[in-house]
């Protein structure tokens, strides 16, 4: 099978993996930032109990190590206002609002992953703003601000992906993934510290208590947590960095879009989110599927052009 193929296929095996995250989002009681710090805590523990990992993190450079460690402590802020936006708003907004990452990976990759600009790709990415007006008042008033959080959720997406194909090629996947997990644990633990010496008692969505986040998982929660971590996590985000050595990252966010299939399909089954959302909102999202649909057809004349550096 050829190595493109493959990796379409490791991509959307993610994808179908991914659309639970958000599901068992709204499942765990905990705030978003206790949920992201024992999500990323989990797998860099399981990753770091390999005696292989830590031999190729050994042969990692400096550069390499800031690099990796910068794009974790990303991963960390695109989880964190994901699960915010779950908290402020529901699974089916915030999962939409990820689909805005092509707008912003159009430009930002082209300038940190060294490719050319494609034009077709900001247009392409532009046409989910339609979609995206029909989701925003599609939505009761009080989930604004979980949309707000979902668009920047969707913006530290386009910025670590980036980052992530530029990289991806000089270290193993399963090293990578366990370095940005356990950068991105202490980052957010710091980040904890923080608010604790800022007297900063909560953050609606984000967290209730500071140093709360040091408690473990209880109850039901433990249980959907190691879900979460083992497999919606650490078993699509090393698959995933291993199919981006073939495609584009722009590539990937686009099947990544198919997300929002899984995810509201899912909520209103499981979580009877169809109840608090209008009609608009199911066809805004419509829009935003489509044009991921219309990608592969629209962009096979230039499909030569895929990875080749700006000049």
């Amino acid at each position: 099978m050829p190595a493109t193929r493959t990796a379409w296929l490791q991509i959307h095996l993610c994808v179908i993996l991914w659309g639970f995250t958000a599901i068992l989002g709204k499942l765990i009681t905990m705030q978003a930032l206790p949920l992201v710090i024992w999500r990323m805590g989990l797998v860099a523990i399981c990753l770091l109990m390999l005696p292989s990992i830590w031999r190729k993190l050994s042969q990692l450079t400096p550069r390499l190590i800031v690099a990796f460690s910068g794009i974790g402590a990303l991963v960390a802020m695109h989880w964190l206002t994901f699960y915010g936006a779950i908290k402020l708003a529901n699974a089916s907004v915030a999962v939409t609002c990820i689909a805005t990452v092509p707008v912003f990976l159009s430009v930002i990759e082209p300038l940190l992953a060294g490719r050319r600009f494609q034009l077709r790709e900001l247009l392409l990415g532009l046409m989910v703003l339609p979609g995206i007006i029909l989701v925003v008042g599609g939505t009761p008033e009080n989930m604004n601000n979980g949309i707000v959080m979902g668009i920047v959720s969707a913006l530290f997406v386009a910025l670590f992906a980036s980052l992530n194909k530029r990289y991806v090629l000089k270290a193993d996947a399963l090293t990578v993934t366990a370095l940005e997990m356990a950068i991105g644990c202490l980052f957010l633990l710091l980040l904890s510290l923080l608010f604790s010496i800022s007297d900063i008692s909560a953050i609606n969505g984000i967290v209730d208590e500071p140093l709360a986040v040091l408690r473990p998982p209880q109850g039901g929660d433990l249980f959907w947590v190691l879900t979460l971590a083992l497999a919606c996590t650490l078993l699509p985000f090393a698959l995933s960095l291993v199919a981006l050595r073939q495609l584009s990252a722009y590539a990937s966010a686009l099947a990544v879009n198919l997300e929002p299939i899984y995810a509201i399909v899912l909520a209103a089954l499981l979580l009877g989110e169809q109840q608090e959302l209008s009609p608009g909102f199911y066809l805004g999202a419509g829009i935003i599927i489509a044009v991921v649909l219309i990608y592969p057809w629209l962009m096979r004349p230039a499909r030569h052009d895929r990875g080749k550096p700006a000049t």
